[in-house]
């Protein structure tokens, strides 16, 4: 599913196309989403103008002005991705929603599996339900090893789940879970409250080091994956060792192997991570 470089670079593509710029129609083709899709939501945003256009975890908020100010909440899901189309273009399959701005400039929301959504969410979003309960953002200077290290104690849950807890810190997938411990050189399978210090510092170095990598190529497509301009990203190319189950270990070439964890494929090399 898009994680976090996922929506950064979606975030960069679109923004400069549509900041500042006012909502002219919006054309609504599905409203079985995760959650149903307003259908009022074309006189909701008609004439409102995109103020600002922010990323908190896995979801982007559209701040509009107007008579009253409010937010649109959209979350990929599992394989959707929002794309800027030229004025006219036919829609395809699972084109669910057009936002249409000024100068024609067109935002198209696609979701094959329909988990995304696209909520309204009124003035106050980040005490909406779904973002209030959030942990930092890994990039973020409160994120470090200290940070870990600290929430880590008296809990036996695998490391790589508490990585992927978004009350811990936001956005840490499956893929960029999978990546940082390798880098790291830490064990998906090891307690989380019995690492150090010392690991956890250069474990939460790991983390920012492979967002940061996957968001300058603009994030990993796996499947169905693609950027604000229609692009896949192409950090696939440097993965070590998700979707690797069975192969050899690019560093020491052990067999690397593929476990069951919290529901979740987990790869990882047993010699190298420890």
């Amino acid at each position: 599913m898009p994680e976090l470089p996922e929506v950064e670079t979606t975030l960069k593509g679109i923004s400069p196309h549509l900041l500042k710029k006012r909502v002219t129609g919006v054309v609504i083709r599905e409203t079985r989403l995760r959650w149903p899709l307003d259908a009022n939501l074309s006189a909701i945003l008609r004439d409102r103008q995109l103020v600002s256009l922010t990323r908190r975890a896995k979801y982007l908020l559209f701040a509009f002005s107007g008579e009253r100010s409010g937010t649109l909440l959209v979350h990929l899901g599992m394989s959707g991705s929002l794309r800027l189309v030229a004025p006219g273009e036919p829609p395809r399959k699972h084109d669910h929603l057009d936002i249409v701005f000024e100068r024609d400039d067109c935002l198209r929301f696609h979701d094959p599996r329909r988990f995304g959504a696209v909520l309204w969410i009124g003035n106050r979003p980040y005490q909406h339900k779904l973002l209030r309960n959030l942990g930092p953002e890994p990039l973020a200077g409160e994120f470090d090893g200290r940070y870990l290290h600290r929430v880590s104690r008296g809990r036996k849950l695998p490391v790589k789940q508490l990585l992927m807890d978004n009350r811990v810190v936001v956005g840490v997938g499956n893929i960029y879970a999978s990546e940082a411990l390798f880098r790291a050189g830490v064990s998906p399978v090891r307690g989380a409250g019995n690492i150090s210090l010392n690991r956890y510092n250069l474990l939460a170095i790991a983390v920012k080091d492979v967002l940061a990598g996957a968001i300058e190529q603009g994030g990993t497509t796996l499947r169905d994956f693609v950027n604000g301009q229609g692009r896949p990203g192409y950090f696939k190319q440097s993965l070590r060792v998700y979707g690797r189950g069975g192969l050899p270990c690019r560093t020491c070439k052990t067999p690397l192997k593929e476990i069951r964890l919290g529901q979740r494929s987990t790869v990882y090399c047993s010699a190298c991570q420890r």
